[in-house]
């Protein structure tokens, strides 16, 4: 009741015009861009780390764990703060723990400095990604898919102008300095951007666009609700499942090309001649860039679930013919690549669904409620360097990743698109 005496009388402020629109998605798509390495650039540090301190490789990779964890589950406490006071304040307070924690990374001489470094560094990304994924879902309304997407694909393809020059300042200045000048780096711009961030205000943005392919609720559930709604789960379950597999190819890519020996071999593909790692990384970024306001696109005509039912069967099809292909470089290369293209996409997918779901209003918190599944997902990333030790191989994870896909595949046609549809016309009634 409150609320709809609130929505009645809250003064509304006339509307925007689209290009102030998109300015405010450029500032929130280039704040991602600056936090894409964090996640992103770790896998190059991995094999200097290693040579320099001895620690087991499962070992090391428990700091992306923990920069996932932190980047995740906290989101929803920093989507709360957005939603409440704006997205100003999140992004500037981001834009510093970013600096700070790779400033750690630079000078850490144990296991547990990276902890601390990736911890701090995931909890600064985690403000700035959540931030700018739910403005973006506010700010366009009528263009929910395409804009989650355009602005997740500055995080899923903001690194790919970087894979070089990272690899190459490792490789002249050594992965501590590589740490300190790119954490201090992309941390000042992130606080620069944050400056010029702005929420919509009621009345700012259109309605939403009635379609029959998109089933949205008029109603707004309060986080709180959310959690108690047993289709949310459902939702966290896919996004977990689906998550794990893409974290695990992201935190290993090197690991992998070096353990089937094509890392360092020289690929030719068009017109451009790099090693295996270098072109996949570039490739893979690039893609899952792309993918991601593709794929948004797409749902925004044809429905979320029809765009989930695809894309992750793409995903399942992809994880297993990386296996049995990707020992060939060239194929290593085209096939990451088609991996990523794949499994980009859950991060416009997921938000914009959880938006239509759940409604615009505290879309930042229930959209960070739900990606708090990739923080989980990132649990089995360790796990999946554990069953390659005990095996020798990495046969039984690229299996269970590929099974794990055509599960959430068929389980986004066949429960969540008509369990859905139920509960969004009980919310409209």
């Amino acid at each position: 009741m409150t609320d709809m005496v609130q929505a009645t009388t809250a003064p509304t402020a006339a509307r925007v015009s689209d290009t102030y629109r998109w300015a405010q998605l450029a500032i929130g798509v280039a704040a991602m861009v600056m936090i894409a390495n964090y996640q992103y650039g770790w896998t190059f540090f991995v094999p200097d780390i290693q040579k320099t301190f001895g620690w087991d490789r499962a070992s090391i990779q428990w700091a992306f764990t923990l920069f996932v964890l932190f980047e995740t589950w906290l989101v929803p406490v920093e989507g709360w703060f957005v939603d409440k006071y704006g997205p100003r304040i999140v992004v500037l307070v981001g834009g510093v723990l970013c600096a700070i924690g790779w400033a750690i990374n630079a000078q850490a001489t144990t296991l547990n400095g990276y902890y601390l470094g990736m911890i701090i560094a995931g909890i600064g990304a985690g403000g700035v990604y959540g931030t700018c994924v739910g403005n973006a879902l506010k700010w366009f309304p009528d263009k929910r898919g395409l804009a989650a997407g355009i602005t997740a694909a500055g995080f899923g393809a903001g690194s790919a102008l970087t894979v070089a020059p990272i690899q190459a300042m490792i490789k002249d200045s050594g992965f501590q300095t590589t740490f300190l000048y790119f954490g201090l780096g992309q941390g000042i711009i992130i606080c620069i951007l944050a400056f010029f961030l702005l929420a919509p205000k009621p009345g700012q943005v259109p309605n939403v666009v009635a379609n029959a392919a998109l089933q949205q609720s008029r109603r707004n559930y309060q986080p709180t609700e959310v959690l108690r709604q047993p289709i949310f789960w459902l939702m966290y379950f896919m996004f977990v499942i689906v998550g794990a597999g893409g974290l695990m190819v992201t935190a290993n890519l090197k690991p992998i090309a070096v353990d089937w020996k094509v890392d360092a071999v020289p690929v030719t593909l068009i017109g451009m001649t790099m090693t295996a790692v270098t072109f996949a990384a570039t490739i893979d970024r690039v893609l899952n860039g792309l993918t991601r306001p593709f794929f948004g696109w797409i749902s925004d005509m044809i429905g979320r679930e029809n765009t989930m039912f695809i894309a992750f069967g793409m995903e399942g099809f992809g994880i297993w013919m990386l296996y049995l292909w990707g020992h060939d470089p060239i194929w290593f290369v085209i096939l990451s690549g088609f991996v990523f293209f794949a499994w980009g996409e859950i991060y416009s997918l997921f938000p914009s669904t959880c938006t239509d779901t759940f409604g615009a209003k505290f879309a930042t918190t229930n959209a960070g409620l739900l990606y708090t599944a990739k923080g989980t997902a990132a649990l089995l990333v360790p796990l999946a360097n554990y069953m390659q030790q005990s095996s020798g191989h990495w046969d039984n994870v690229f299996i269970l990743a590929a099974g794990a896909n055509i599960l959430a595949s068929l389980l986004a046609l066949l429960v969540l698109k008509p369990w859905r549809r139920v509960v969004v016309a009980h919310s409209t009634t």
